[in-house]
């Protein structure tokens, strides 16, 4: 049962748009209850089959499956004790055994635990727990939840491909595609895609991270090679970085700078993007995302044009659903899914992902033990490089998730941009840079308008940026190849500049990327005219030196986007700032 209020009308609703003005409404609450003769979690809180009241059990809930009931009862030194029995998952650690509520202390199990010896109990049990394995879809409990909540199937299957069929009215087959993940939110959303547009030539787009749960990289061959996935699945993969060797340069990811999503996972969807529909100047994305999976995706609209990626309109058919639902889709309609979720991770994505609980880093411990080992030592040799004394509490306690800017870092030096007024000349900047000047320079000045090289001092290295529309020359840089001094003068306060602020910023907006950009690929995101491309020329090597950045200018219209879109004109100065005084 939901429960949404509009303010507007201050009415109580089902649903998150208001029935009477059809605004969005506020959530409330969720409950599910729990029908004690079925021995089930149910949408409704009166089971008509059975006549009964239900009583509350959750806000939400998930089944737990064989693989990972056998884990906790191995933990809780009791193997195979609750096999047959309705077990589910209502949140964290927080499980429900035949309708008795049971809190496991999952600090504990982290804390005490001997890895080789559970992975030694799961082998030995696995034979015993085969059959409850196999036979998870034929147990009475499972078949009794699919038939009881019938009706909530119904009512959100359908509402789900109406809104689908609605949305994607006048868009055409080839300017459409399906976000695909590997997790259970984006294949309930590519099932009800293809369903609700009797379509399975609809493309779908898969962000392999390179950081992918062993079972997602299963999943997808799977899926490639059945009848009832989508025929087109496209991979999008950076090949051109390498992650480990990033943490090593810039850090590991945290909570606050998730370098790792634009990099591996929005900039090599962007490329997709460009080279699948190169010729569409929108494309319509339908997208797995649901409002419950977190506090920030709670905001998020059900349809958008604000998407990190800027040529997409994206639209989310299940964005109110909760886990309960996913599950009760999934199950009803026998569709396969990834099989990380049966090992009890909670959320299928980037297995070493900063936002991950401590707990998911334990399953990933015992799951991919080679995998997780290798990350322990990047993190270690992570802390050791920013002289953290304490650091194996640094990483045991995820004290690493936490962390913000580049101390410690030696490419943090590049993310300071250092300049000083020149005293002879009005509105001009003497620039010390900490990358010698070579050709790349200049063509982080075409945003602002047209380059000129011809009608400068060359012995003084003179280049002209030129406004668009009237040729009257706006900027005037002064360097030398292969020199570290720069100076540039604004020559005219126009409405790109408007003011001696504003101008002095955007300059040093394009400084800053020249000297930090290590292809992160974050501005050619948000290019929405394909003007804009990165490539690192050096795969897999993480330097400022091996970035080919080059813009069209047969294509930028001088928006300014891939200046303004990020805090001091790039992504990294972000990810590599430090405090004052460091």
């Amino acid at each position: 049962m939901l429960k949404y209020i509009c303010k507007n009308c201050d009415l109580e609703c089902e649903t998150s748009v208001c029935p009477k003005c059809g605004n969005r409404t506020e959530f409330v609450n969720s409950t599910i209850f729990w029908s004690s003769k079925l021995n089930i979690p149910v949408f409704d809180n009166y089971c008509f089959e059975t006549a009964e009241y239900c009583e509350p059990i959750a806000s939400d809930i998930r089944p737990v499956f064989a693989e990972e009931r056998l884990l906790l009862e191995i933990l809780a030194g009791k193997p195979m004790v609750y096999a047959g029995k309705s077990v589910w998952n209502s949140g964290g650690n927080r499980f429900i055994v035949d309708g008795k509520k049971m809190i496991l202390p999952f600090n504990q199990y982290i804390k005490s635990s001997n890895r080789d010896d559970i992975i030694k109990q799961l082998n030995e049990y696995s034979e015993e727990n085969k059959k409850y394995v196999d036979g998870f879809m034929e147990q009475d409990y499972i078949k009794n939840f699919i038939r009881i909540n019938g009706t909530r199937l119904s009512l959100i299957t359908d509402e789900a491909c109406n809104y689908i069929q609605e949305r994607a009215k006048g868009w055409e087959e080839n300017e459409m595609f399906v976000s695909f993940s590997g997790g259970k939110d984006s294949t309930v959303t590519s099932h009800l895609a293809m369903r609700a547009l009797n379509n399975k030539n609809l493309v779908h787009i898969y962000g392999d991270t390179t950081l992918e749960y062993p079972a997602s990289k299963e999943y997808l061959k799977r899926l490639k090679l059945s009848d009832d996935g989508p025929s087109i699945m496209m991979i999008a993969k950076n090949k051109d970085q390498d992650f480990n060797n990033l943490c090593e340069v810039i850090g590991p990811p945290s909570r606050v700078m998730r370098w790792c999503c634009t990099i591996f996972k929005t900039g090599a969807i962007t490329k997709k993007i460009e080279s699948t529909f190169r010729d569409e100047k929108r494309i319509l994305t339908f997208q797995g995302i649901r409002r419950n999976e977190s506090k920030s995706r709670s905001k998020y609209d059900r349809d958008s044009n604000d998407s990190k990626i800027k040529k997409q309109e994206v639209i989310s058919p299940i964005i109110d659903w909760l886990d309960f639902d996913v599950w009760l889709y999934i199950l009803s309609n026998n569709i396969d899914f990834n099989d990380a979720y049966k090992q009890g991770f909670a959320r299928v994505g980037c297995w070493c992902c900063p936002n991950n609980s401590s707990w998911s880093g334990f399953l990933s411990s015992i799951y991919m033990p080679k995998e997780y080992d290798k990350f322990y030592d990047i993190l270690y040799k992570f802390a050791q490089n920013v002289g953290k004394e304490d650091w194996k509490d640094y990483i045991d306690d995820g004290k690493w998730k936490a962390r913000q800017g580049g101390n410690g870092l030696e490419m943090s030096k590049n993310a300071i941009v250092s300049f000083a007024p020149c005293a002879l000349e009005e509105n001009t900047y003497n620039f010390t840079l900490s990358k010698p000047i070579d050709e790349s320079l200049y063509t982080l000045f075409k945003p602002f308008g047209t380059l000129d090289f011809n009608i400068g001092n060359k012995r003084l290295g003179e280049v002209y940026v030129l406004d668009r529309k009237t040729k009257q020359p706006l900027l005037k840089l002064r360097g030398r190849i292969g020199k570290n001094e720069l100076k540039v003068s604004v020559l005219n306060m126009t409405t790109i500049f408007k003011n001696k602020q504003t101008a002095e910023n955007l300059i040093k907006d394009q400084i800053t990327k020249y000297q930090t950009c290590i292809g992160c690929s974050a501005c050619q995101s948000v290019c929405r005219f394909d003007a804009l491309k990165v490539m690192n020329l050096e795969k897999g090597n993480v330097s400022n030196n091996t970035i080919s950045y080059t813009i069209d200018e047969n294509k930028c219209v001088g928006c300014l986007e891939c200046v303004k879109h990020f805090n001091n004109g790039c992504y990294m100065k972000k990810v590599l700032r430090v405090k004052k005084g460091n």
